[in-house]
Protein backbone atom coordinates (compact mmCIF):
# COMPACT_ATOMS: atom_id res chain seq x y z
CA UNK A 1 0.00 0.00 0.00
CA UNK A 2 1.49 3.45 -0.89
CA UNK A 3 1.50 6.30 1.71
CA UNK A 4 2.70 6.78 5.17
CA UNK A 5 1.21 3.68 6.74
CA UNK A 6 1.67 2.98 10.10
CA UNK A 7 4.09 4.84 12.09
CA UNK A 8 4.07 8.10 10.43
CA UNK A 9 2.76 11.19 12.79
CA UNK A 10 0.45 13.99 11.44
CA UNK A 11 2.61 16.03 9.76
CA UNK A 12 4.27 13.57 7.14
CA UNK A 13 0.60 12.45 6.44
CA UNK A 14 -0.23 15.88 5.74
CA UNK A 15 2.71 16.27 3.17
CA UNK A 16 2.15 12.72 1.84
CA UNK A 17 -1.12 14.11 0.95
CA UNK A 18 0.04 17.34 0.15
CA UNK A 19 2.52 15.46 -2.51
CA UNK A 20 -0.19 13.18 -3.99
CA UNK A 21 -2.79 15.48 -4.70
CA UNK A 22 0.34 18.15 -6.42
CA UNK A 23 0.99 15.21 -8.61
CA UNK A 24 -2.23 14.29 -9.53
CA UNK A 25 -3.05 17.91 -10.71
CA UNK A 26 0.40 18.40 -12.58
CA UNK A 27 0.70 14.89 -13.72
CA UNK A 28 -2.76 15.68 -15.58
CA UNK A 29 -2.30 19.03 -16.46
CA UNK A 30 1.03 18.71 -18.31
CA UNK A 31 1.86 15.10 -18.84
CA UNK A 32 3.59 12.66 -16.35
CA UNK A 33 7.32 12.46 -18.16
CA UNK A 34 6.77 16.06 -18.56
CA UNK A 35 6.49 16.75 -14.53
CA UNK A 36 9.77 16.25 -12.03
CA UNK A 37 9.87 15.53 -8.76
CA UNK A 38 11.82 18.95 -7.46
CA UNK A 39 8.51 20.33 -9.39
CA UNK A 40 5.99 17.91 -7.33
CA UNK A 41 7.89 18.97 -4.05
CA UNK A 42 8.47 22.89 -5.02
CA UNK A 43 4.07 23.14 -5.72
CA UNK A 44 3.80 21.45 -2.73
CA UNK A 45 5.32 23.27 -0.72
CA UNK A 46 7.04 20.16 1.32
CA UNK A 47 11.06 18.68 1.03
CA UNK A 48 12.09 15.76 -1.13
CA UNK A 49 12.70 14.14 1.57
CA UNK A 50 9.00 14.23 2.67
CA UNK A 51 7.96 13.08 -0.74
CA UNK A 52 10.44 10.07 -0.05
CA UNK A 53 9.02 9.04 3.05
CA UNK A 54 5.99 8.46 1.90
CA UNK A 55 6.82 7.09 -1.99
CA UNK A 56 9.89 4.88 -2.57
CA UNK A 57 10.08 6.11 -6.17
CA UNK A 58 8.25 8.72 -8.45
CA UNK A 59 6.62 5.30 -10.21
CA UNK A 60 5.19 4.87 -6.95
CA UNK A 61 3.65 8.03 -6.57
CA UNK A 62 2.45 7.50 -10.23
CA UNK A 63 0.80 4.00 -9.13
CA UNK A 64 -1.25 5.91 -6.00
CA UNK A 65 -2.10 8.62 -7.90
CA UNK A 66 -3.66 6.22 -10.51
CA UNK A 67 -4.93 3.94 -7.78
CA UNK A 68 -7.02 7.18 -6.71
CA UNK A 69 -8.36 7.70 -10.15
CA UNK A 70 -9.58 4.61 -10.02
CA UNK A 71 -11.09 4.82 -7.05
CA UNK A 72 -13.28 8.07 -8.12
CA UNK A 73 -13.83 5.95 -10.95
CA UNK A 74 -15.22 3.28 -9.24
CA UNK A 75 -17.12 5.68 -6.87
CA UNK A 76 -19.05 7.50 -9.69
CA UNK A 77 -19.67 4.06 -11.31
CA UNK A 78 -21.53 3.35 -8.03
CA UNK A 79 -23.48 6.35 -7.69
CA UNK A 80 -25.26 6.02 -11.38
CA UNK A 81 -25.45 2.19 -10.34
CA UNK A 82 -27.89 3.35 -7.95
CA UNK A 83 -29.82 5.12 -9.58
CA UNK A 84 -31.55 2.06 -10.95
CA UNK A 85 -31.20 -0.43 -8.78
CA UNK A 86 -32.54 -3.57 -10.35
CA UNK A 87 -32.44 -2.13 -14.21
CA UNK A 88 -29.36 -2.61 -15.58
CA UNK A 89 -30.59 -0.90 -19.29
CA UNK A 90 -31.51 2.02 -16.97
CA UNK A 91 -27.82 1.51 -15.07
CA UNK A 92 -26.01 1.77 -18.24
CA UNK A 93 -27.54 5.33 -19.59
CA UNK A 94 -26.97 6.17 -16.16
CA UNK A 95 -23.36 5.05 -16.43
CA UNK A 96 -22.70 6.97 -19.97
CA UNK A 97 -24.42 9.85 -18.81
CA UNK A 98 -21.83 10.35 -16.32
CA UNK A 99 -18.73 9.77 -18.84
CA UNK A 100 -20.66 12.52 -20.63
CA UNK A 101 -20.79 14.95 -18.07
CA UNK A 102 -16.85 14.31 -17.24
CA UNK A 103 -15.80 14.92 -21.27
CA UNK A 104 -18.08 18.14 -21.23
CA UNK A 105 -15.63 19.31 -18.26
CA UNK A 106 -13.54 22.19 -19.92
CA UNK A 107 -10.39 21.19 -17.76
CA UNK A 108 -11.00 17.01 -19.00
CA UNK A 109 -7.95 16.10 -20.46
CA UNK A 110 -8.64 12.46 -21.42
CA UNK A 111 -8.73 9.22 -19.10
CA UNK A 112 -5.84 10.01 -16.58
CA UNK A 113 -5.23 5.70 -16.56
CA UNK A 114 -5.49 5.93 -20.44
CA UNK A 115 -3.08 8.79 -20.76
CA UNK A 116 -0.61 7.14 -18.35
CA UNK A 117 -0.89 3.68 -20.25
CA UNK A 118 0.55 5.72 -23.68
CA UNK A 119 3.12 7.70 -21.89
CA UNK A 120 4.37 4.36 -20.65
CA UNK A 121 4.29 2.20 -23.93
CA UNK A 122 6.87 -0.43 -22.59
CA UNK A 123 4.33 -3.06 -21.65
CA UNK A 124 6.80 -4.55 -19.17
CA UNK A 125 6.95 -1.12 -17.01
CA UNK A 126 5.05 -0.99 -13.95
CA UNK A 127 3.09 2.07 -14.42
CA UNK A 128 1.72 0.50 -17.92
CA UNK A 129 0.93 -2.56 -16.64
CA UNK A 130 -1.23 -1.09 -13.69
CA UNK A 131 -3.13 0.79 -16.27
CA UNK A 132 -3.47 -2.16 -18.04
CA UNK A 133 -4.96 -3.88 -15.41
CA UNK A 134 -7.13 -0.93 -14.22
CA UNK A 135 -8.68 -0.76 -17.54
CA UNK A 136 -9.46 -4.82 -17.52
CA UNK A 137 -11.16 -4.47 -14.25
CA UNK A 138 -13.16 -1.82 -15.51
CA UNK A 139 -13.90 -3.55 -18.48
CA UNK A 140 -14.74 -6.92 -16.86
CA UNK A 141 -17.26 -4.32 -14.77
CA UNK A 142 -18.47 -2.92 -17.90
CA UNK A 143 -19.08 -6.21 -19.42
CA UNK A 144 -21.20 -7.75 -16.21
CA UNK A 145 -23.58 -4.88 -16.74
CA UNK A 146 -23.85 -5.31 -20.44
CA UNK A 147 -24.05 -9.39 -19.71
CA UNK A 148 -27.41 -8.68 -18.14
CA UNK A 149 -29.35 -6.77 -21.08
CA UNK A 150 -30.95 -8.98 -23.96
CA UNK A 151 -27.94 -8.77 -26.67
CA UNK A 152 -26.43 -11.65 -28.85
CA UNK A 153 -23.01 -10.47 -28.16
CA UNK A 154 -22.58 -8.53 -24.72
CA UNK A 155 -18.36 -8.51 -25.56
CA UNK A 156 -18.98 -7.29 -28.65
CA UNK A 157 -21.24 -4.32 -27.32
CA UNK A 158 -19.41 -3.87 -24.39
CA UNK A 159 -15.77 -2.87 -26.13
CA UNK A 160 -18.11 -0.91 -28.77
CA UNK A 161 -18.80 1.44 -25.61
CA UNK A 162 -15.54 1.00 -25.01
CA UNK A 163 -14.46 2.32 -27.84
CA UNK A 164 -17.07 5.11 -28.01
CA UNK A 165 -16.27 6.54 -24.70
CA UNK A 166 -11.86 6.23 -25.35
CA UNK A 167 -12.68 8.03 -28.29
CA UNK A 168 -14.58 10.76 -26.63
CA UNK A 169 -11.85 11.32 -24.11
CA UNK A 170 -9.38 11.91 -26.72
CA UNK A 171 -11.89 13.76 -28.45
CA UNK A 172 -11.14 16.83 -26.40
CA UNK A 173 -7.62 17.15 -27.06
CA UNK A 174 -7.42 16.32 -31.13
CA UNK A 175 -10.47 18.32 -31.32
CA UNK A 176 -11.47 20.69 -29.41
CA UNK A 177 -14.30 19.22 -27.31
CA UNK A 178 -16.70 16.63 -27.70
CA UNK A 179 -20.34 16.80 -26.24
CA UNK A 180 -21.81 14.50 -23.81
CA UNK A 181 -24.95 14.43 -25.93
CA UNK A 182 -22.68 13.13 -29.10
CA UNK A 183 -21.14 10.74 -26.30
CA UNK A 184 -24.48 9.59 -25.07
CA UNK A 185 -26.00 9.85 -28.48
CA UNK A 186 -24.10 7.71 -30.12
CA UNK A 187 -23.57 4.43 -27.17
CA UNK A 188 -27.18 4.93 -26.65
CA UNK A 189 -28.01 3.56 -30.44
CA UNK A 190 -25.24 1.17 -30.41
CA UNK A 191 -26.88 -0.71 -27.65
CA UNK A 192 -30.63 -0.46 -28.73
CA UNK A 193 -29.00 -1.47 -32.34
CA UNK A 194 -28.01 -4.82 -30.42
CA UNK A 195 -31.08 -5.39 -28.29
CA UNK A 196 -32.93 -5.17 -31.52
CA UNK A 197 -30.90 -7.22 -33.34
CA UNK A 198 -31.39 -10.18 -30.59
Amino acid sequence: MFGCGEGCGPGKKRAGQKVSETARELFYKHGIRAVGVDEIVSQAGVTKPSLYRSYASKDDLISSCLREHQAENQARWAEAMAKAPGDPRKQLSYVLQAWGELSDNEEFRGCPISNAAVEFPDPNHPVHQLAREMKAEFRGRLLSLVSQLDVQDPEGLTDGIILLSEGAATCTQSYGGCTAKALVNAAEALIESAISRK
